[in-house]
């Protein structure tokens, strides 16, 4: 037999085989366009976050290379089965372990590299920009994460803080002859912000601070407020007064809440519009060192 009749099949045998292919391409075909459909509205909102999130355009680059990598391979398996493809891309380490790798191995040398080189060059890149007198930035980029992070309660209570200022916060402890000694916490971290942000779930509000100080946007600042009839009316609160019912002897530790001037100019970029975040805003207590307490829930 020549090696065309090896290569090329017979008429009949085409015959045979081209109701069955067509069926297989139009399926094909439906199946690709309906998950075109699908995924086309996903993939331009993360194209879209892409453009001002660092960590979410490399997520997609990476995403981008190994599905080139899979395309390319499946497509050198059909055409000529049995063979290898040029490069294959194993599944990130930093799925699999949480490590902020990747490794690309090729199966003919086994050779791996790593994301140094890559954490490397976008640092020379911010230093780069940092370095653009005409660039503009338009935020920080984190702020993009951490909108991620943060509960609706959350904004809220931020917009509160940068609309009405540092927040009264107290400590019920104990107090009497045994307080000079030793006096135990009661209730820490006493305020009400919940009500006055409007807050749907109350109780949540001493983890939400929590939250907001894991982020760096606010503080709890040892020192009081200047006005003392912001704590007047805290410390007339339900809350308060049950603390100090509680025990034969209690006293009340004067405290405040404050944005941080990170948590300041995040709520300006992201929670107004461009006219508001113009304006002027009360102004917070810059944190100190040793001066912030983490409230407990």
């Amino acid at each position: 037999m020549s090696l065309l009749g090896k290569v090329l099949p017979t008429a009949s045998a085409v015959a045979g085989t081209t109701p069955g292919l067509a069926r297989v391409a139009a399926g094909a075909a439906w199946h690709t366009a309906g998950w075109g459909l699908r995924t086309s509205s996903r993939a331009g909102i993360r194209v879209a976050r892409a453009m001002v999130d660092q960590d979410v355009r490399t997520g997609l680059v990476h995403e981008t290379a190994e599905a080139v990598g899979i395309v390319a391979g499946t497509a050198a398996r059909i055409i000529m089965p049995g063979a290898k493809p040029v490069l294959e891309l194993d599944e990130p380490d930093h799925e699999a372990n949480g490590h902020d790798l990747v490794l690309a191995r090729t199966k003919e040398t086994g050779a791996t590299q790593d994301t140094l080189p890559m954490l490397r060059r976008r640092g020379a890149e911010l230093l780069d920009r940092s370095r653009d007198v005409w660039a503009d930035e338009q935020g920080h980029p984190a702020y993009a994460r951490i909108l991620d992070e943060l509960a609706p309660d959350e904004a809220r209570m931020l917009l509160y803080l940068l609309q009405a200022g540092p927040q009264p916060s107290v400590d019920v402890r104990t107090g009497g002859p045994s307080g000079l000694i030793g006096s135990t916490m009661i209730a820490p971290g006493l305020n009400m912000i919940a009500g006055r942000s409007g807050v749907r779930y109350p109780e949540r509000v001493p983890a939400y601070l929590n939250n907001l100080f894991r982020l760096g946007l606010v503080w709890f600042s040892k020192e009081p407020l200047p006005d003392p009839l912001e704590y007047q009316v805290l410390e007339a609160q339900p809350d308060v007064l049950e603390a100090l019912h509680s025990v034969k002897f209690a006293k009340i530790v004067r405290r405040s809440v404050h944005l941080t001037p990170f948590g300041e100019a995040f709520g300006r970029t992201t929670l107004v519009d461009e006219v508001a975040s113009e304006s002027a805003f009360p102004e917070h207590q810059a944190p100190e060192t040793g001066g912030a307490d983490l409230p407990k829930a």
